[in-house]
């Protein structure tokens, strides 16, 4: 049995490490809103997803933060890639989200885009994903002979997104004929220029996105699929041919599966650089928690949107990974996709 001055003493030590509970609970308490940053236009599928994110996650952390989403299109990503890594605070309050092109444009981008997206804070993955080449349906491309045929001219986004990779890509491994015109700030612009015909379609897009931006194109039959990239198959598109089946030398295998290393890492979210070990894993947290929240899987189904995540410190790990390709793979895939 304690005698009173133990009792006394253990009291006290409770006290004390509830005020240095209260304290760091204080100290890690978000107190302002955090900026959700999205590397695309309003209406898109990222866009979309981020708003969806942000409606919820904000419960899961201490202060229960409000959470803003702010379109930043431009240069397929890479502009805001940039600002993150060089000028958004690192406390936290600043989160990205892109699609692949950014995140291996450092590894095969003929420019140095300044940053280093192995060393950004990885707070989760949505899901794992498919990218597509499509066309409008009322064109003449169907199958990928089509397009070894005839030149199919697709939309792109800018320098570093999977829409101005893989046209380059698929005419060095795949023989095809494909003309890109780029430029377009986001998913959003590259439908409106298929839908007036002033491109045929797109190579590459992600399929969840285009589920989300345009939903009536897959029910309504208005675009082909024409193949597929993943590491992968899609269970939703058996019949689409992957990408991989239809390269056989083992060279191009290589240099495929590096591109595509983001699709199992797809609808990221990273904070800078940077950010404390313990508000990262305060953010990560709240991500795992809001993948599994009732409200956020209810509007990813509205979304079409299948929820498959992976968690930050996984993600970080797998981009690791790719940034510790072979030399000769990834100074290949610079070398084709550098500009003429």
């Amino acid at each position: 049995m304690l005698g009173p001055m133990t009792r006394l003493a253990a009291a006290s030590l409770i006290a004390a490490t509830s005020l240095i509970s209260a304290a760091q609970a204080q100290s890690e308490s978000f107190d302002k809103p955090i900026t959700v940053y999205v590397a695309g236009t309003a209406g898109g599928g990222i866009d979309l997803l981020a708003r969806a994110l942000a409606r919820h996650m904000g419960q899961y952390l201490p202060g229960t933060p409000n959470m803003v989403v702010q379109d930043m299109p431009g240069a397929g990503g890479i502009r805001a890639a940039n600002f993150l890594a060089e000028a958004a605070p690192r406390d936290g309050t600043a989160i990205g989200t892109f699609a692949g092109g950014p995140v291996i444009e450092p590894l095969i981008g003929a420019r140095n885009p300044g940053y280093d997206m192995s060393k950004f804070t990885w707070i989760g993955a949505v899901s794992k994903d498919v990218g597509v080449c499509l066309s409008y349906g009322t064109t003449p491309f169907k199958t990928v002979e089509d397009l070894r045929d005839k030149q199919m001219i697709v939309a792109g986004t800018g320098a570093g997104s999977d829409s101005d990779t893989y046209p380059v890509i698929l005419n060095e491994v795949l023989k095809t004929k494909i003309k890109l015109i780029t430029g377009y700030l986001g998913t959003k612009e590259t439908i409106m220029a298929i839908e007036t015909g002033e491109a045929h379609g797109r190579c590459s897009v992600a399929w969840s996105a285009l589920k989300m931006a345009r939903p009536d194109w897959l029910r309504d039959k208005k675009i082909n699929v024409i193949m597929q990239f993943g590491l992968e198959k899609s269970p939703e598109l058996p019949d689409v041919p992957l990408v991989l089946d239809l390269v056989k030398n083992p060279e191009d295998r290589q240099l495929m599966e590096l591109l595509m290393g983001t699709m199992a890492v797809a609808r990221p979210f990273m904070a800078p650089p940077g950010v404390p070990e313990a508000r990262a894993a305060l953010l990560r947290r709240a991500f795992d928690k809001t993948m599994k929240d009732a409200g956020f899987l209810a509007e990813a189904q509205q979304l079409q949107l299948d929820v498959e995540p992976t968690p930050g410190e996984e993600a970080q790990k797998v981009v690791q990974n790719m940034y510790a390709t072979p030399k000769a793979v990834v100074e290949r895939a610079k070398k084709l996709l550098s500009p003429n």
